[in-house]
Protein backbone atom coordinates (compact mmCIF):
# COMPACT_ATOMS: atom_id res chain seq x y z
CA UNK A 1 0.00 0.00 0.00
CA UNK A 2 1.22 3.30 -0.90
CA UNK A 3 1.93 6.03 1.58
CA UNK A 4 -0.96 8.34 1.86
CA UNK A 5 0.38 11.90 1.03
CA UNK A 6 -1.08 15.32 1.40
CA UNK A 7 -2.75 17.99 3.16
CA UNK A 8 -6.16 17.45 4.47
CA UNK A 9 -8.26 20.19 6.05
CA UNK A 10 -9.60 19.76 9.47
CA UNK A 11 -12.46 21.35 11.45
CA UNK A 12 -11.22 21.08 15.10
CA UNK A 13 -13.94 20.73 17.78
CA UNK A 14 -13.62 22.32 20.96
CA UNK A 15 -11.98 20.59 24.20
CA UNK A 16 -9.31 18.96 21.80
CA UNK A 17 -5.37 19.82 21.19
CA UNK A 18 -3.68 19.81 17.89
CA UNK A 19 -1.82 17.15 19.05
CA UNK A 20 -5.29 14.81 19.69
CA UNK A 21 -6.13 16.04 16.27
CA UNK A 22 -2.98 15.01 14.62
CA UNK A 23 -3.18 11.27 16.82
CA UNK A 24 -6.77 10.61 15.06
CA UNK A 25 -5.44 11.37 11.78
CA UNK A 26 -2.34 9.31 12.11
CA UNK A 27 -4.54 6.21 13.01
CA UNK A 28 -7.36 6.87 9.87
CA UNK A 29 -4.40 7.38 7.68
CA UNK A 30 -2.46 4.35 8.79
CA UNK A 31 0.99 6.68 9.05
CA UNK A 32 2.82 8.36 11.87
CA UNK A 33 4.05 10.59 9.60
CA UNK A 34 1.47 13.57 10.38
CA UNK A 35 1.96 17.21 11.17
CA UNK A 36 -0.09 20.38 11.63
CA UNK A 37 1.01 23.99 11.41
CA UNK A 38 -1.14 27.17 13.16
CA UNK A 39 -1.97 25.42 16.68
CA UNK A 40 -4.83 25.72 17.80
CA UNK A 41 -6.12 26.10 21.55
CA UNK A 42 -8.07 22.94 23.31
CA UNK A 43 -11.17 25.89 23.69
CA UNK A 44 -10.61 27.04 20.05
CA UNK A 45 -12.66 25.63 17.24
CA UNK A 46 -12.13 25.45 13.30
CA UNK A 47 -9.05 25.66 10.61
CA UNK A 48 -6.18 23.53 11.10
CA UNK A 49 -4.01 22.66 8.90
CA UNK A 50 -2.67 18.98 8.82
CA UNK A 51 -0.17 17.43 7.00
CA UNK A 52 0.17 13.79 6.28
CA UNK A 53 2.96 11.75 4.74
CA UNK A 54 5.57 13.41 2.93
CA UNK A 55 3.75 16.53 2.92
CA UNK A 56 4.47 16.74 6.95
CA UNK A 57 7.85 18.04 6.54
CA UNK A 58 6.15 21.08 4.25
CA UNK A 59 6.08 22.90 7.62
CA UNK A 60 9.39 24.77 8.34
CA UNK A 61 9.25 25.53 4.80
CA UNK A 62 5.64 27.53 4.76
CA UNK A 63 5.55 31.33 4.31
CA UNK A 64 3.94 33.54 6.41
CA UNK A 65 0.14 33.41 5.84
CA UNK A 66 -2.72 35.58 7.24
CA UNK A 67 -5.43 34.15 9.27
CA UNK A 68 -8.83 34.72 10.08
CA UNK A 69 -10.69 34.36 13.08
CA UNK A 70 -14.14 35.74 15.01
CA UNK A 71 -13.69 36.07 18.43
CA UNK A 72 -15.52 36.45 21.40
CA UNK A 73 -14.41 39.89 23.40
CA UNK A 74 -15.94 39.82 27.11
CA UNK A 75 -15.34 43.24 29.24
CA UNK A 76 -15.40 43.64 33.24
CA UNK A 77 -13.54 40.30 33.50
CA UNK A 78 -9.70 39.40 33.06
CA UNK A 79 -8.19 35.92 33.57
CA UNK A 80 -4.82 34.64 34.39
CA UNK A 81 -5.08 32.59 31.02
CA UNK A 82 -6.53 35.35 28.59
CA UNK A 83 -9.39 33.31 27.91
CA UNK A 84 -12.43 32.03 29.97
CA UNK A 85 -10.60 28.67 30.87
CA UNK A 86 -8.48 30.33 33.77
CA UNK A 87 -8.87 32.02 36.95
CA UNK A 88 -10.11 35.40 37.65
CA UNK A 89 -7.51 37.38 38.41
CA UNK A 90 -9.10 41.52 37.96
CA UNK A 91 -13.06 42.41 37.45
CA UNK A 92 -14.97 45.11 37.39
CA UNK A 93 -18.64 46.72 36.66
CA UNK A 94 -17.44 49.72 35.06
CA UNK A 95 -17.96 48.89 31.40
CA UNK A 96 -17.25 51.94 28.58
CA UNK A 97 -19.80 52.97 26.26
CA UNK A 98 -20.16 51.13 23.08
CA UNK A 99 -19.23 54.09 21.05
CA UNK A 100 -16.14 53.98 23.20
CA UNK A 101 -15.79 50.17 23.03
CA UNK A 102 -15.73 50.50 18.87
CA UNK A 103 -13.21 53.36 18.87
CA UNK A 104 -10.90 51.34 20.75
CA UNK A 105 -11.43 47.98 18.94
CA UNK A 106 -10.51 50.01 15.66
CA UNK A 107 -7.40 51.49 16.82
CA UNK A 108 -5.64 48.04 16.64
CA UNK A 109 -6.26 47.88 12.51
CA UNK A 110 -2.78 48.35 11.35
CA UNK A 111 0.32 47.29 12.12
CA UNK A 112 1.30 47.19 15.55
CA UNK A 113 3.16 44.75 18.08
CA UNK A 114 2.34 42.59 20.84
CA UNK A 115 3.70 40.26 23.43
CA UNK A 116 3.17 36.82 23.18
CA UNK A 117 1.02 35.32 25.97
CA UNK A 118 2.20 32.99 28.55
CA UNK A 119 -0.37 30.76 27.48
CA UNK A 120 0.66 30.08 24.25
CA UNK A 121 2.11 27.03 22.15
CA UNK A 122 5.35 29.53 21.26
CA UNK A 123 8.73 28.35 22.75
CA UNK A 124 11.13 30.18 24.64
CA UNK A 125 14.69 27.74 25.10
CA UNK A 126 13.31 24.99 23.78
CA UNK A 127 10.33 25.21 26.39
CA UNK A 128 6.58 26.34 25.81
CA UNK A 129 5.33 28.91 27.35
CA UNK A 130 2.17 27.64 28.27
CA UNK A 131 3.89 24.57 30.06
CA UNK A 132 5.75 26.82 32.11
CA UNK A 133 2.56 28.69 32.84
CA UNK A 134 1.12 26.17 34.05
CA UNK A 135 4.38 25.72 36.74
CA UNK A 136 3.45 29.49 37.97
CA UNK A 137 6.40 30.97 35.52
CA UNK A 138 6.47 33.79 34.00
CA UNK A 139 9.46 34.55 31.63
CA UNK A 140 10.20 37.65 29.23
CA UNK A 141 8.63 37.76 26.35
CA UNK A 142 10.09 40.41 23.39
CA UNK A 143 7.12 42.01 21.62
CA UNK A 144 6.55 40.77 18.10
CA UNK A 145 5.44 42.56 14.38
CA UNK A 146 2.48 41.79 13.83
CA UNK A 147 -0.60 43.51 11.49
CA UNK A 148 -4.58 43.56 11.81
CA UNK A 149 -5.72 44.04 8.04
CA UNK A 150 -9.57 44.59 9.56
CA UNK A 151 -11.68 44.07 12.43
CA UNK A 152 -15.44 43.49 11.56
CA UNK A 153 -17.13 44.13 15.26
CA UNK A 154 -20.13 43.95 16.46
CA UNK A 155 -22.06 43.65 20.18
CA UNK A 156 -22.92 45.79 23.03
CA UNK A 157 -22.39 45.68 27.10
CA UNK A 158 -20.35 43.54 28.20
CA UNK A 159 -19.85 40.71 24.87
CA UNK A 160 -19.04 41.65 21.01
CA UNK A 161 -17.79 39.61 18.24
CA UNK A 162 -14.62 40.19 16.57
CA UNK A 163 -13.94 38.89 13.01
CA UNK A 164 -10.09 39.52 12.49
CA UNK A 165 -8.14 39.44 9.43
CA UNK A 166 -4.33 39.63 10.23
CA UNK A 167 -1.19 38.34 9.82
CA UNK A 168 0.70 35.38 11.12
CA UNK A 169 1.65 35.23 15.04
CA UNK A 170 -1.58 37.29 16.05
CA UNK A 171 -3.00 35.99 19.53
CA UNK A 172 -6.59 36.86 19.85
CA UNK A 173 -6.55 36.19 23.94
CA UNK A 174 -3.75 39.11 23.40
CA UNK A 175 -5.42 41.73 21.25
CA UNK A 176 -8.79 41.27 23.73
CA UNK A 177 -6.56 42.18 26.33
CA UNK A 178 -5.03 44.88 24.87
CA UNK A 179 -8.82 46.50 24.00
CA UNK A 180 -9.41 45.91 27.98
CA UNK A 181 -6.49 47.99 28.46
CA UNK A 182 -6.98 51.06 26.34
CA UNK A 183 -10.32 50.85 27.86
CA UNK A 184 -9.29 51.30 31.56
CA UNK A 185 -10.84 48.18 31.49
CA UNK A 186 -10.51 44.18 32.19
CA UNK A 187 -11.29 42.18 29.42
CA UNK A 188 -10.81 38.59 28.43
CA UNK A 189 -11.25 36.16 25.06
CA UNK A 190 -14.50 34.29 25.52
CA UNK A 191 -14.78 32.03 22.24
CA UNK A 192 -12.20 31.87 19.43
CA UNK A 193 -13.35 29.99 15.90
CA UNK A 194 -10.43 30.40 13.15
CA UNK A 195 -11.97 30.34 9.63
CA UNK A 196 -8.81 30.66 6.77
CA UNK A 197 -5.05 30.28 7.29
CA UNK A 198 -2.87 31.12 3.64
CA UNK A 199 -4.90 29.83 0.85
CA UNK A 200 -7.00 26.98 3.19
CA UNK A 201 -10.51 28.17 4.48
CA UNK A 202 -13.39 25.85 5.89
CA UNK A 203 -15.19 25.76 3.14
CA UNK A 204 -12.75 22.72 2.18
CA UNK A 205 -12.74 21.66 5.62
CA UNK A 206 -14.03 18.25 7.40
CA UNK A 207 -15.08 17.71 10.94
CA UNK A 208 -13.39 14.55 13.01
CA UNK A 209 -16.75 12.45 12.66
CA UNK A 210 -16.92 13.46 8.80
CA UNK A 211 -13.94 11.77 8.84
CA UNK A 212 -13.89 8.40 10.57
CA UNK A 213 -17.01 7.76 9.28
CA UNK A 214 -15.86 7.55 5.70
CA UNK A 215 -13.99 4.91 3.98
CA UNK A 216 -10.11 4.61 3.66
CA UNK A 217 -10.11 5.41 0.28
CA UNK A 218 -12.80 8.07 0.28
CA UNK A 219 -10.65 9.54 3.16
CA UNK A 220 -7.03 9.76 0.73
CA UNK A 221 -8.90 10.89 -1.95
CA UNK A 222 -9.81 14.11 0.34
CA UNK A 223 -5.86 14.82 0.42
CA UNK A 224 -5.22 17.97 -1.30
CA UNK A 225 -1.40 17.82 -2.95
CA UNK A 226 1.43 19.33 -0.77
CA UNK A 227 1.91 22.18 -3.96
CA UNK A 228 -1.18 23.81 -2.56
CA UNK A 229 1.17 24.81 0.82
CA UNK A 230 3.01 26.55 -1.72
CA UNK A 231 0.45 28.26 -4.13
CA UNK A 232 2.14 31.55 -3.87
CA UNK A 233 5.03 30.87 -5.28
CA UNK A 234 6.38 31.43 -8.55
CA UNK A 235 7.17 28.27 -11.19
CA UNK A 236 9.98 27.20 -12.58
CA UNK A 237 9.85 24.05 -14.65
CA UNK A 238 13.42 21.98 -15.44
CA UNK A 239 13.93 18.80 -17.47
CA UNK A 240 17.11 16.93 -19.37
CA UNK A 241 20.56 18.07 -18.04
CA UNK A 242 19.12 21.00 -15.91
CA UNK A 243 16.44 18.31 -13.90
CA UNK A 244 19.27 15.95 -13.08
CA UNK A 245 21.90 18.60 -11.55
CA UNK A 246 18.73 19.82 -9.46
CA UNK A 247 17.72 16.34 -8.16
CA UNK A 248 21.10 15.60 -7.19
CA UNK A 249 21.98 19.04 -5.17
CA UNK A 250 23.43 21.36 -7.84
CA UNK A 251 22.76 25.04 -7.90
CA UNK A 252 21.10 26.04 -11.71
CA UNK A 253 21.88 28.76 -12.92
CA UNK A 254 19.00 31.41 -13.67
CA UNK A 255 20.88 32.66 -16.83
CA UNK A 256 21.09 29.37 -18.17
CA UNK A 257 17.07 29.03 -17.85
CA UNK A 258 16.09 32.11 -18.43
CA UNK A 259 14.60 33.20 -14.98
CA UNK A 260 15.66 35.84 -12.82
CA UNK A 261 14.37 35.86 -9.35
CA UNK A 262 16.20 38.05 -6.19
CA UNK A 263 17.83 36.16 -3.59
CA UNK A 264 16.25 34.72 -1.12
CA UNK A 265 12.84 33.67 -3.65
CA UNK A 266 11.31 30.74 -3.27
CA UNK A 267 10.10 28.61 -6.25
CA UNK A 268 7.79 25.72 -6.74
CA UNK A 269 10.05 23.58 -9.36
CA UNK A 270 8.32 21.11 -11.80
CA UNK A 271 9.42 18.12 -13.82
CA UNK A 272 7.17 16.88 -16.67
CA UNK A 273 5.43 14.99 -14.25
CA UNK A 274 4.28 18.40 -12.21
CA UNK A 275 5.50 19.47 -8.69
CA UNK A 276 8.64 17.87 -6.88
CA UNK A 277 10.18 19.97 -4.83
CA UNK A 278 10.90 23.44 -3.79
CA UNK A 279 13.59 25.52 -4.18
CA UNK A 280 15.46 29.21 -3.46
CA UNK A 281 17.44 31.60 -5.13
CA UNK A 282 21.16 32.32 -3.74
CA UNK A 283 24.00 34.02 -4.55
CA UNK A 284 27.00 32.36 -5.81
CA UNK A 285 30.14 33.23 -7.37
CA UNK A 286 28.79 32.84 -10.85
CA UNK A 287 25.50 34.47 -10.42
CA UNK A 288 22.57 33.71 -9.05
CA UNK A 289 21.57 30.08 -9.12
CA UNK A 290 18.33 28.06 -8.00
CA UNK A 291 19.24 25.24 -5.47
CA UNK A 292 16.93 22.62 -3.92
CA UNK A 293 15.61 22.86 -0.59
CA UNK A 294 13.47 20.24 -0.08
CA UNK A 295 12.25 17.56 -2.45
CA UNK A 296 8.47 15.98 -1.68
CA UNK A 297 8.23 13.92 -5.01
CA UNK A 298 11.49 11.41 -5.03
CA UNK A 299 12.57 10.37 -8.01
CA UNK A 300 11.96 6.57 -9.56
CA UNK A 301 14.48 4.25 -10.04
Amino acid sequence: MIEPSGVLIVDKPTDMTSHDAVNIMRKLYNTKKVGHTGTLDPMATGLLVILIGRAAKAAEYLVSDEKKYEAGLFLGVKYDTGDVTGTVIEESSDIPEKEKVYEAINSFVGKGQQIPPMYSALKVDGQKLVNLARKGKTVERKPRDIEIYSIDATGEGREYTLKVHCSKGTYMRTLCEDIGEKLGCPATMSSLRRFASGNFDLTKGYTIDELRNMEYEDRVKLLLPTEALFEELPVVTLNGFFLKLFRSGQEIYQKKIRTSYPVGQRVRVYDESGFFALGEVREYDEGLAIKSIKQFVLEEK
